[in-house]
C-alpha cells in the first residue's frame, strides 16, 4: 500500500499541463506540508548511506579471505565482509551466513540496482552461496575465496554472469 506521500508525489507528476492551476495548487500544498523536503531529505540520507557503505567496503580492500572470518584484522569471508561493512557504515546488523542475508533482504530487479545493494551468486552448487556489495557501474566488491583478498570485480565477467542469483536490498529502517 502506497503512503500518502507517494500518492501525492505520483499525482503531482501525472497531472496534465492543461490543468496547470490544479497542479500549482497541489505543488503549493506539497510545499506547505513539507512533503517535498521530506522526500528530498530521505533521498539524500539514502545516498549518504550508500556512499558510506562503498567507502567502508573499499577501506577493506586487500584484507585476506578467511573462512568464517569476522574481523578485518584476521580476515573475512564473503558474508563476514558484508556483515562488517553494514554494521560499521550503517549500524545495521545482518545475519552471519550468506543464505540468511539473502532471506533477510528484499529482492530487487537488476535494472534498479544501486550502490550498497547486495549481489548473490551460486558458487558451490547452492543458491545464495556467495555475496558481495554492488558499487555501481557494473562493479561489486567481495571476499572471494581462500588464498585471495577482498577485491573489486566486474559483474560482466562470464564467471559471475553464469552464477548470478539476484540482487537484494537491505532495509534501512
Amino acid at each position: 500500500m502506497k503512503s500518502p506521500v507517494v500518492w501525492a508525489l505520483t499525482a503531482a507528476l501525472l497531472v496534465p499541463c492543461a490543468h496547470a492551476e490544479n497542479s500549482d495548487r497541489l505543488g503549493d500544498w506539497l510545499l506547505q506540508q513539507r512533503l517535498v523536503q521530506q522526500f528530498e531529505q530521505g533521498r539524500a540520507k539514502i545516498q549518504s548511506v550508500a556512499s558510506e557503505l562503498a567507502l567502508s567496503a573499499l577501506g577493506l580492500l586487500d584484507v585476506p579471505y578467511k573462512w568464517g572470518g569476522n574481523s578485518p584484522l584476521s580476515g573475512l569471508d564473503c558474508s563476514g565482509f558484508v556483515k562488517a561493512v553494514y554494521e560499521g557504515a550503517a549500524g545495521i546488523s545482518l545475519p552471519r551466513h550468506t543464505a540468511d542475508q539473502a532471506a533477510a533482504t528484499r529482492p530487487i530487479d537488476l535494472s534498479t540496482i544501486e550502490p550498497g545493494d547486495l549481489v548473490f551468486f551460486n558458487t558451490t552448487d547452492r543458491p545464495f552461496s556467495h555475496v558481495g556489495i554492488y558499487l555501481g557501474d557494473g562493479k561489486f566488491i567481495h571476499s572471494p575465496r581462500a588464498g585471495s583478498v577482498i577485491r573489486v570485480e566486474s559483474m560482466d565477467l562470464a564467471y559471475w554472469q553464469t552464477r548470478f542469483d539476484g540482487a537484494r536490498r537491505v532495509s534501512m529502517n
